[in-house]
């Protein structure tokens, strides 16, 4: 069941175009759209480049099924845009700037009557420059509005029957790229290869490999420590297969923001193989 403040939130809107990436909140609006407006009158829409992993549109595509909602893939041009390749700390906006271009354009051309993303009550005091061209594009805030935050989403996910209800955050793979330093396609499938890699030795919970130039920083759950160290010659001969100089792991465990406040505790270098 659809709790009333968000059936609410929803059902001031003739119909939607949502935002969609296969993460848990754009998930739960999208199901929750679904079921408030009927399946002719919402649209979920993903926005597809290679800042999205693979393993992300392939959930978002089973979830789309699994709930019968109307899924577009719709291709996005973020890279070139100057403004995002530099990935200076306000990149994300560039990258909403395009998303919601694309995504406006669509709405109108197929006549739905406003677009909408997976916004939460707790994102208020995060840094979120994209959030900003949300607000220049007149994208709605169902769950926001509702006052949906974490634990609101991920208990109605739950309910809902999502298989992502209790999984780790998945920002776009730019997000793990030291800022400064240039968005390329080519790094972006370097951070995917490294994190992939190491979901496939059975690290869990939030994995991020931040591309800092020649090094990779490892940034797991602390309790994940001890498998990345027994694993950590195999770690380090991949990785640097990959194009890194340099593997460390992170003693400060995974945060939200590092590369904002660089708070690297210590660093633990792993070692094996040679940079090819």
């Amino acid at each position: 069941m659809i709790p009333p403040a968000l059936v609410s939130a929803l059902a001031r809107h003739d119909s939607l175009l949502v935002a969609f990436s296969g993460g848990v909140d754009s998930s739960v609006l999208a199901v929750a759209a679904r079921r408030v407006l009927g399946r002719d009158r919402m649209l979920a829409a993903i926005g597809v480049s290679p800042s999205l992993p693979a393993t992300q549109l392939a959930q978002a595509r089973a979830i789309a099924a699994q709930c019968d909602v109307p899924l577009r893939e719709v291709p996005t041009g973020e890279l070139d845009d100057p403004g995002y390749a530099a990935n200076a700390p306000d990149r994300c906006y560039f990258c909403k700037r395009e998303l919601w271009t694309r995504f406006t354009a669509l709405a109108a051309l197929e006549g739905y009557a406003a677009v909408a993303d997976g916004t939460i009550a707790d994102d208020d005091g995060d840094h979120r420059p994209g959030r900003r061209a949300g607000v220049e594009r007149g994208v709605v805030t169902p769950l926001a509005e509702a006052g949906f935050g974490k634990t609101e989403v991920r208990a109605l996910a739950r309910s809902l029957g999502l298989p992502n209800w209790a999984a780790p955050a998945a920002p776009c793979l730019s997000s793990r790229v030291l800022y400064g330093i240039g968005v390329t396609p080519e790094r972006l499938g370097q951070v995917e290869a490294a994190e992939s890699f190491l979901r496939g030795l059975g690290v869990t919970g939030d994995v991020r490999v931040r591309h800092r130039g020649a090094e990779a920083r490892i940034e797991v759950e602390p309790a994940q420590f001890a498998r990345v160290r027994a694993e950590g010659s195999a770690i380090a001969e991949r990785l640097r297969a990959l194009g890194f100089a340099r593997v460390t792991l992170d003693l400060a465990g995974y945060r939200r923001g590092s590369l904002l406040r660089d708070t690297a505790a210590a660093l633990e270098p792993l070692t094996g193989g040679t940079a090819r």
